[in-house]
């Protein structure tokens, strides 16, 4: 039987047994220095630890420690809260489970995740269950509940129906709507999200909202209906100007947009210190981005350019859990919070050295402590992707009068094409290359040309994307149909063909979108991914983001969906995919 609340009644009462002195404590922190954000100062205290709660902060010490692991820290060092992330999307080849793991040997020790991959990939019930799963980790991990596809899919209306979004928002550990890619529509009347929003906060949920370059107007309107903070501020100025407006603002600092040095100077030099109405957060790095940290390099960074210490440590956990409303879980050192906690060696090394997440060490004298459980993928219907059906050269067939261009890593514009395109190789004295995007039950496709990628890749075959559909990319026709069919023989991935020969390789057997390797080595991966591509002739920062954002209508201004090649700011479809 599901547990409905956060402690049992028996629980409680060993909780309370524990100040008794009737039960021993499985912690204790003696003479612990402290982050006290009630009293913004570094404190000294015994803290009382029962399994994953905290049951005492303050002067005494427990009667009974017979069953008590008693850490001395009176030696030195700091403890601070454990960080949160507000803003994953922990499908970026990593899953959620390698994710969390990696990050909590950062001290990230809770994680707010984007629910896409698994409203698109799986059904209601096999998601439910593996969120389930997911709270058997030590880090704890709440989610977002979408409210579109942000592309132009063919089941839309049923992987976002009423009832669907409806029993996402019921859902325990969803915690927030959007992030609203979405909102053109909305502003255009789409009143059905416009419900959703309305359900939303009737449940005292948060509504993360996706405004890049938006106007004073907009972001008002924004607020209007229900949208309480938003993490595409790019300037000072634009960070100065949803503060005006009543939001909370998530300062972003990712693979993409590494802005937060940026962001803060700006602040600083408009005389804003409003941290208290901030938090930071990574937005789904790509795994090479994550090895210089998670939020514990986005701390460094606030602090290195001039935020206070304890306002740096509180726009990744206090601030975050008064935001969400968790805040007697989450984000402080308190008697009845969950456990989580960072033991710092200098108050400004936000790097931790040992981590306690739901009250069990997950690194401990800087080393990582195997304290995370094994997930059987299959029974969540997230096994090797499985594709039953062949290319043939009638699919590589390129006629269409414009193709794409890249602008950088993720906008792309529409150019005329002026070469001939009935050959099977392309020259690689230029940057353009063909481009098909297939759906993966083999239904559809499209075909054109991609300019900026690439200037000698012969074939990349990608079952990553924003949609899960199967993309193409190369200067030779063979080499993409033998990239897929490697593709196909490892249940998915990124693979690279040069010469009739493998050369890169990137297994993703989680339905073609997820590794199941741990980040240090899909690091690797990527790193061999990205220097490859750099050789022949990608000029941008993210080839992951690239991948991923083709088909992405949040985005300008070209895109390729599985309706066809789509007009972003015209919401049009220009030219329809062909059934195969």
């Amino acid at each position: 039987m599901e547990q409905r609340y956060r402690w049992k009644n028996k629980q409680l009462r060993d909780h309370a047994a524990v100040l008794d002195g009737t039960l021993s404590p499985t912690m204790l922190l003696k003479n612990a220095t402290y982050l006290n954000q009630t009293f913004r100062k570094w404190m000294t205290a015994n803290i009382w630890i029962y399994k994953d709660r905290i049951v005492y902060v303050g002067e005494k010490l427990p009667v009974r420690t017979d069953k008590c692991e008693t850490v001395d820290c009176s030696e030195g060092g700091y403890i601070v809260p454990g960080y949160i992330e507000p803003h994953a999307h922990p499908f970026k080849l990593y899953n959620p489970q390698t994710l969390a793991t990696y990050a909590s040997q950062c001290g990230t020790t809770t994680m707010i995740n984007d629910n896409m991959v698994l409203a698109q990939q799986l059904g209601k019930r096999q998601a439910f269950s593996f969120i389930r799963e997911m709270q058997k980790h030590p880090v704890t991990m709440y989610w977002w509940c979408r409210y579109d596809s942000q592309s132009e899919t063919h089941d839309e209306e049923i992987v976002f129906s009423n009832g669907n979004i409806k029993s996402w928002l019921e859902q325990e550990f969803v915690v927030q709507g959007g992030e609203l890619t979405g909102w053109p529509k909305l502003v255009d009347g789409d009143d059905m999200m416009l419900h959703w929003m309305q359900e939303t906060k009737r449940l005292n949920k948060k509504i993360e909202g996706h405004f890049p370059g938006a106007s004073e107007k907009t972001l008002a309107k924004m607020m209007l209906f229900g949208t309480d903070c938003d993490h595409e501020a790019m300037t000072g100025e634009e960070v100065k100007r949803r503060l005006m407006q009543g939001y909370m603002v998530s300062l972003r600092h990712s693979s993409i947009r590494p802005d937060l040095p940026k962001l803060l100077d700006e602040i600083h030099e408009l005389d804003i210190a409003a941290y208290d109405r901030m938090m930071l957060n990574t937005d789904g790095s790509s795994c090479t981005c994550y090895e210089q940290g998670v939020t514990d390099n986005l701390i460094k960074i606030a602090i290195e350019h001039g935020v206070p210490v304890i306002d740096a440590y509180n726009m990744a956990t206090i601030n975050i859990a008064r935001y969400y409303n968790f805040e007697h879980l989450h984000g402080n050192i308190a008697t009845g919070r969950i456990a989580n906690l960072n033991f710092l060696s200098e108050k400004d090394e936000p790097t931790p050295v040992a981590v306690l997440a739901k009250g069990q060490w997950v690194k401990r004298d800087g080393q990582k402590i195997d304290a995370f459980p094994e997930v059987d993928w299959n029974q969540f219907g997230l096994e090797p992707l499985e594709v039953n059906w062949s290319l043939d050269t009638d699919d590589m067939q390129f006629s269409m009068p414009f193709g794409i261009k890249m602008e950088n890593s993720v906008i792309t514009k529409p150019y005329s094409i002026g070469l001939d395109v009935s050959t099977d190789d392309l020259s690689t004295n230029h940057d353009e290359c063909f481009f098909m995007l297939i759906d993966r039950n083999g239904k559809w496709r499209i075909n054109t040309l991609l300019k900026g990628f690439a200037k000698q890749l012969d074939g990349l075959a990608s079952t990553f994307s924003s949609t899960g559909d199967i993309i193409l990319i190369g200067k030779k026709k063979t080499d993409m149909i033998a990239a897929f069919n490697r593709m196909k023989e490892i249940g998915g991935g990124i693979v690279i063909y040069e010469q009739g020969q493998s050369v890169c390789e990137v297994p993703l057997k989680l339905k073609g979108t997820m590794s199941d390797q741990p980040i240090e080595e899909l690091i690797e991966h990527e790193k061999n991914l990205y220097s490859y591509l750099k050789e022949k002739g990608y000029p941008f920062v993210d080839p992951i983001y690239s991948l991923m954002f083709f088909s992405a209508t949040h985005l300008p201004y070209i895109r390729v969906t599985q309706h066809g090649i789509y007009d972003v700011m015209k919401k049009t479809v220009l030219f329809p995919t062909i059934m195969r």
